[in-house]
C-alpha cells in the first residue's frame, strides 16, 4: 500500500468516528447502566456532513450513493442532535439493501405451526397476506420501498439432545431450498436463522455456506436458544456474546469479498439484556450490515419499553422489531403496533418481522 492509500485510509478511519458521533442521535433517553452521554452544542460551522467530506476525499463514483445513505440514516435517527449514538456505523459497499429498503419478513419453519406464520397457513394464503403487509408498509413510508423476505429457521434448537448431543436439528436441503424459492417468487430475499442449542456459531454457520453464497440469502442468529450453561433449550432464555456474533460477521464478510457478492445482512434477535453480552464490541463491516431485532411479544407499551431498553438503548447499527400475529394481540388493546407507533421509536426500525 503506497503512502497516498495509507493517508486516505487514516483520513477515512478518523472521519468515520466523527460521523458516528454526529449522525446517530436521539432526543429520548438511551439508558446503558443508568448513564446517558450528552453532547456539547455543535458550532454551525462544524455541522457540515462528515460523510460528505469523506466522499470528497475517498469514495469513487462506483461506490453507493453516500449522500442518499446519509439522508436515510439521519431520517432513522429523527434528525436529532442532543445525544450521540453510542456505537459505530460503517459505510456499506455498493449493493447494500439498508437503509434503502425496509425489509418486511415472514418468520417460521415449514414443519411447525407454533414457530411462526411460515408453517401456520398454506402458501397461497401466505402470499396474499405477504402482499397485504407489503402494501401496508409501502403506504406508511413511500420513501422506503418494502422488500419482502422469508426468515426461515434453518437450524432449530430442540429438547432432544440428538445423536450429537447438540440439542439442535438442521433442516433438510429441500426445506431450505423451498424457503429460498419462496422468497424469490415474491422478488424478495431469504434469511436462514440459526438456533445453536448446545452447539456453536462457529460450528453451525459454515454448514449453510452453499446457500449463503447466493446473493439473495442472508443470515440470522437467535441467542434465545444458545444454552451456554447446558440447560435444555426452551427452559430458559439463552445468551450469545459479541465474539460469536463477530465470527458470523467475519465469516460473511469473507464470503462477500472472495465471491464478489453484494453486502449481506445479519439479523440478531434480542429482548433481554443478557441475550447479547458485550454488544458494544460487535463490529459491522462494509460487507455485512447488522440488525438487532427486538423479538419480544406483548401489548404495544410493553414492546416499546423492551425496544428502548434492549435495542434502541443498546444500539449496534440498524434495528428491527417483530410483530406476533397471536401473542401481541392476547392483551388489551388486542392489536399489533401500527407503523405510526413503530416510526416513533428511536431509531426507526428498518426491519419488520411477522411471526
Amino acid at each position: 500500500m503506497n503512502k497516498t492509500k495509507i493517508w486516505l485510509t487514516s483520513i477515512f478511519s478518523v472521519s468515520l468516528i466523527g460521523f458516528l458521533a454526529w449522525i446517530f442521535l436521539d432526543t429520548s433517553p438511551m439508558p446503558e447502566n443508568g448513564v446517558v452521554v450528552l453532547q456539547e452544542d455543535l458550532d454551525e460551522a462544524n455541522q457540515k456532513s462528515v460523510l460528505e467530506k469523506i466522499t470528497e476525499q475517498v469514495f469513487e463514483p462506483e461506490h453507493l450513493d453516500t449522500t442518499d445513505f446519509e439522508r436515510r440514516v439521519k431520517a432513522l435517527a429523527h434528525d436529532s442532535i442532543p445525544k450521540p449514538w453510542q456505537v459505530f456505523t460503517v459505510i456499506p459497499e455498493k449493493g447494500a439493501l439498508l437503509p434503502f429498503h425496509r425489509i418486511v419478513a415472514m418468520y417460521g419453519n415449514f414443519y411447525s405451526k407454533n414457530m411462526g406464520i411460515l408453517g401456520r397457513i398454506p402458501e397461497d394464503e401466505l402470499k396474499n397476506l405477504f402482499q397485504k403487509e407489503l402494501e401496508f408498509w409501502t403506504q406508511a413510508d413511500s420513501a422506503t420501498p418494502a422488500l419482502p423476505a422469508v426468515h426461515y429457521i434453518a437450524i432449530t434448537a430442540q429438547k432432544d439432545p440428538g445423536k450429537e448431543s447438540a440439542y439442535r436439528i438442521r433442516m433438510p436441503e429441500a426445506q431450505i431450498q423451498k424457503a429460498i424459492e419462496l422468497g424469490r417468487s415474491m422478488n424478495g430475499i431469504t434469511f436462514l436463522d440459526v438456533q445453536i442449542g448446545h452447539s456453536s456459531v462457529e460450528r453451525e454457520v459454515p454448514t449453510l455456506e452453499k446457500y449463503l453464497l447466493e446473493k439473495d440469502v442472508h443470515l440470522g442468529l437467535d441467542p434465545e436458544w444458545s444454552m451456554k450453561d447446558g440447560s435444555v433449550p426452551g427452559t430458559k432464555i439463552g445468551t450469545m456474546d459479541a465474539a460469536e456474533i463477530n465470527f458470523a460477521i467475519e465469516y460473511l464478510s469473507k464470503l462477500v469479498k472472495e465471491n464478489g457478492l453484494p453486502p449481506k445482512i445479519l439479523v440478531v434477535h434480542r429482548f433481554t439484556r443478557n441475550m447479547i453480552t458485550n454488544h458494544q464490541d460487535i463490529k459491522a463491516t462494509p460487507q455485512v450490515q447488522v440488525v438487532i431485532n427486538m423479538d419480544g411479544f406483548g401489548f404495544p407499551a410493553k414492546k416499546v419499553s423492551s425496544y428502548r431498553s434492549y435495542v434502541g438503548g443498546m444500539p449496534v447499527q440498524f434495528t428491527g422489531i417483530k410483530l406476533f400475529y397471536i401473542n401481541d394481540t392476547l392483551d388489551a388493546p388486542h392489536r399489533l403496533m401500527t407503523p405510526q407507533e413503530i416510526f416513533k421509536l428511536y431509531p426507526k426500525p428498518i426491519y419488520i418481522q411477522y411471526q
